[in-house]
This record gives C-alpha cells, structure tokens and sequence, in this order.
C-alpha cells in the first residue's frame, strides 16, 4: 500500500529542493563563467566583464591557441603530472592507511607513544630553511621527479582521518582472521582495505587533489623544463605573457590584444577539467562515508 504524503513533508521536501538547488548553482555558476569568459575575446572581458552567453562576434580561441602554442611542453607537462598523481597517490594511501591501522589496532601497546609524536610534527616543524637543505643536500631533490612525489607522500591528518576511520571496523574481525592463521599484512589487505572504501576514496580525492595542484615543489626543486608539472608549466607561460605586455607598454611596441585574462581562465580549464571528470566516479563513496556509521549502535 503506497503511502501518502503529508504537506509538512511535501513543504520541506520541496525547501530543500530548493536549498540544494541554490547551493548547486552557486557551485556551479562560476565555474560556467570560466569556461565562457575562456572562449571571450580579451577585449569583451575589458570592457564589459565576464559574460553568461558568447555571441558569434565575441567568439574568440586565442587564449587557447595561446596557451596551446606549445602541445608538446604542455603533453609533457600533463604526462608528468599524471604520473606524480598516480604514483603519489597510490603510495601516499598505502603509508597512511598501514599507519592508521596499526595506530587503531587496541594490541599495539606503543600506538599512544606513536600517535604524540605524528601530532607533535603538526605543532612545531624545522622552519622551511632546514627543510629545504634537507631536501636538497641529503636527498638529492634536483631535477629528480621522485622530489615531486615524496615531498607530499605522507600527511599527519590523513592519518589520523584513517586511523579514525579504523577504529570503528571491529577488531574482532581481526582476531577472527588471526585464528584462521591469517598474517598481519593478508588481514590488512583482505579484511581490513575492503571495509575501508569509501575512506580510501575520500583520502585518494585529498591527495590526488593536492599533487595535481601542486607547483611549489617544482618551484623549488626542478630547475630544468623536462620534468616540469602542468600547473607550473601553465604558470610559467602566464608570467610570460605578463612580461610581454609589460615590455610592450614600456617600449611602446605593437604586439596586438594579448588574451592575458581570457588566458588565466583558459589554463583553468585545462588544468581542472581532468580532476572535476574524476569526482562522480568517486561520488558513491563519499555519501557511503558519510551513513556508514548512522545505524550503529
């Protein structure tokens, strides 16, 4: 038998219609912005701002052609960076999701101890100059692409995410698959990853996000092209066009209408299309993530 609505539920069902509907839009709008504004001649964007519809006479590609003037730097820069993400990511989740789940285990009498000094790391650090000569003088981190990798490898608070996380699986599960004669490391990889989904997914969004977006650490450490990231080889060719407007200005010479602003919303999109493309795959896990716990006792 189908069940009738009542009003209050059909009136606050449809407020946070509405609500979310709101919330949507305002995600989504400047993003949309960006996209229109990246395919707008750089005049229109001047003089009348960013627009929500593109007419044929405000049509223009040349933030595109601009920023695309070079495929093969910008191919380069993308295989670099894909790597570093995937390579980064699938270690970095192995190292925090291992740490949190010894740290969570009740039989490891030293997690305590253990856990002070991750949490000590997050109030007080050497300073960034240590850090540096650290890096370059011991590591080695020199136009090396592992130095765009193990920089981000491991995060304190995603650990203590997972060890959180873990502390709610029971370890009775664990006991279980130790009297079966199961090792540490099969229990970890068989019992534990798969009830650990929709944290792995959440972590792999975190870290995924932060090597895609990063160019510090190529700042710092890469002083050749070859193994430049994407959002520094992007960065790059902004600086460049500002210094040529710049000289243009000073000297007066006559190098056309530049599409510096319409060229920052071009390399946007080029740099976060890849990255929004991945979220809905790992949507369903996050809203598991988020009822995992709702009807525990």
């Amino acid at each position: 038998m189908k069940v009738k609505k009542g009003k209050d539920v059909i009136t606050f069902n449809l407020m946070a219609y509405i609500l979310v509907g709101i919330f949507a839009l305002a995600c989504v709008i400047p993003f949309y912005l960006i996209i229109v504004g990246s395919i707008t001649k750089e005049k229109i964007i001047v003089t009348e701002g960013y627009q929500f519809f593109v007419t044929a006479r405000e049509f223009s590609l040349e933030a595109y052609k601009m920023a695309l003037k070079s495929p093969e730097s910008i191919i380069s820069a993308y295989g670099v960076t894909i790597f570093v993400t995937i390579v980064g990511t699938t270690l970095s989740l192995f190292f925090t999701a291992m740490t949190g789940y010894v740290l969570s285990r009740p039989d490891f009498p030293w997690r305590n101890g253990v856990s002070f000094f991750f949490f000590f790391t997050t109030l007080f650090s050497g300073g960034l100059v240590p850090w540096y000569l650290l890096c370059t003088k011991y590591f080695n981190f020199s136009n090396h692409i592992y130095s765009l990798i193990i920089p981000g490898l491991f995060s304190v608070w995603n650990m203590i995410i997972a060890k959180s996380f873990m502390k709610g699986i029971p370890f009775e599960m664990t006991e279980a698959a130790k009297i079966d004669g199961a090792g540490d490391f099969y229990i970890f990889y068989k019992v534990i990853l798969p009830m650990a989904k929709p944290l792995i997914a959440t972590l792999a969004l975190f870290v995924a996000l932060a090597y895609w977006n990063d160019w510090y650490n190529c700042m710092l450490f890469m002083s050749t092209s070859d193994n430049w990231n994407l959002q520094y080889t992007l960065q790059n060719i902004l600086n460049s066009t500002n210094a040529l407007k710049r000289v243009a200005a000073q000297t007066g010479m006559q190098v056309g209408q530049l599409p510096s602003e319409g060229l920052k919303l071009a390399m946007t999109v080029i740099a976060t299309g890849p990255i929004v493309l991945l979220y809905p795959f790992l949507q369903k896990y996050f809203v598991k993530g988020l009822t995992i716990g709702a009807v525990k006792g």
